[in-house]
């Protein structure tokens, strides 16, 4: 593993800085069975005073955010101090009760972690985001085929439309107002003040809506059951996880190796970012970290899941999570979605594909978990590839078995999914033809 990655480490991150990100700076890590064997930083942190990247540079990682949330979640509800199925009023009184079309709807955190709730993301106006999602099913169906001849061009035109739709949504996006606030919020209720009192978009439980806000829905609920601050409780989960470079993004502290954070403006010209205040979303995208914290974070959760596989724990300490548990978040549930791979649901906090084939020597579908990030001057990824139960070995495999990525970038609105996965596949087997030399 060490000679691929000598050979290769820095061809890949070049490959990506270049080709397919972009972006002023950005750093790679990736773990092969629980060990870091490669993090690097690509480009600079600070473009005006030429601060390069490096392992240790501290970034926004935007929605990564929310698994984070969701590991909070499942450890109080581990502990009995939160039930998912009842209404979020049990904890959080300051948030009304909710009507849709007339009717009394209940919001729970099970929906908030799955985004279920109804609850708006950033767009305010419910009917163009209801119109919004009619058309991005139409683009997802195949083409009626009215007439058999036709030329290729014909043909790759869906394609391209459906191209030019995710372009288009991408940049609506970064428009939205609320991205850009600049209010600082005392404390997570207050930060409800934003949404409570807007109508819901759709039936809770009924349709998947995506929205940051639902998560800060959840970080005040998690705040009451912890009976402790949100930030305070999050702070103490990282430190029980030994992330001791994730904290808040607030603006005043010294933070060192923070980078600074940039976008293209209309003429394409990398310039720096607006200064942005995100105390109105810590749950859902309000952390910084590095990406040695987020292998940390991505292998302790392989960890606990893979501790459900084994039959003798003798000698293993226990997983952060109870196996049970980490099954539970990791597992798709029904009439969810998700944007950046269309083979996969939304789990609880993680967007998860499963294994898949459906025949022989064609197309075998990974298991895979993952989630990206997309703010103001962030984009990011973290990836958690399995390693598959059925390969043969001759030793006894103790977790965390598999491949962890993760990518973070000081430019926002870059695609890093299928460029995490592609890594992770390329590591996972190089591992492989490791083990078969050995």
């Amino acid at each position: 593993m060490l000679k691929f990655i000598e050979q290769n480490g820095l061809q890949i991150s070049q490959i990506i800085f270049q080709d397919e990100v972009g972006a002023p700076g950005m750093v790679i890590g990736v773990s092969v069975d629980g060990s870091h064997v490669w993090c690097e930083g690509v480009g600079y942190a600070d473009l005006e005073n030429r601060v390069p990247c490096g392992p240790d540079t501290v970034m926004r990682i935007a929605s990564i955010s929310k698994p984070l949330t969701a590991a909070a979640v499942a450890r109080l509800w581990e502990e009995g101090k939160i039930d998912l199925d009842a209404p979020v009023q049990k904890y959080v009184p300051e948030f009304p009760q909710k009507e849709f079309e007339g009717e009394n709807v209940t919001i729970t955190p099970r929906m908030l972690l799955s985004h279920l709730s109804g609850i708006r993301h950033y767009e305010k106006d419910a009917k163009k985001v209801r119109e919004d999602k009619e058309k991005a099913k139409r683009l997802l169906k195949p083409p009626e085929k009215k007439e058999e001849k036709g030329s290729a061009e014909n043909k790759e035109k869906p394609k391209a439309e459906d191209n030019s739709a995710k372009s288009k949504k991408k940049k609506k996006e970064f428009e939205q107002e609320e991205y850009y606030l600049k209010d600082n919020f005392e404390n997570v209720i207050q930060a409800l003040d934003l949404f409570k009192d807007d109508p819901l978009i759709f039936k809770p439980g009924s349709t998947f809506l995506y929205s940051t806000h639902a998560f800060t829905l959840l970080s005040a609920v998690v705040e009451r059951a912890a009976n402790q601050r949100f930030l305070d409780h999050m702070m103490k989960m990282f430190r029980e996880l030994g992330m001791l470079n994730t904290l808040p993004d607030e603006n005043d502290p010294i933070i060192y190796n923070r980078s600074r954070f940039y976008h293209l403006n209309k003429k394409g010209r990398v310039v720096n970012c607006p200064y942005v205040d995100n105390s109105y979303k810590w749950a859902g995208g309000g952390f910084l970290s590095t990406v040695s914290d987020l292998l940390v974070f991505g292998n302790a959760l392989l960890y606990s899941y893979q501790m459900a596989e084994l039959k003798n724990t003798d000698g293993l300490l226990p997983g952060f999570l109870k196996p049970h548990t980490a099954k539970a978040i990791w597992a798709p549930v029904d009439k969810t979605e998700a944007s950046w791979d269309k083979d996969g649901l939304y789990a609880q906090g993680w967007l998860v594909v499963e294994k898949q084939q459906k025949y022989g020597q064609c197309r075998n579908r990974r298991h895979y978990v993952s989630h990206t990030g997309g703010a103001v001057g962030a984009s990011s990824v973290l990836l958690v590839l399995p390693r598959e139960s059925e390969q043969p070995t001759n030793q006894k495999l103790l977790p965390p078995q598999g491949v962890v990525v993760t990518i973070i970038t000081n430019m926002q609105s870059v695609g890093l999914n299928t460029t995490a996965l592609k890594i992770a596949q390329t590591f996972d087997k190089a591992r492989d033809e490791d083990i078969a030399s050995a």
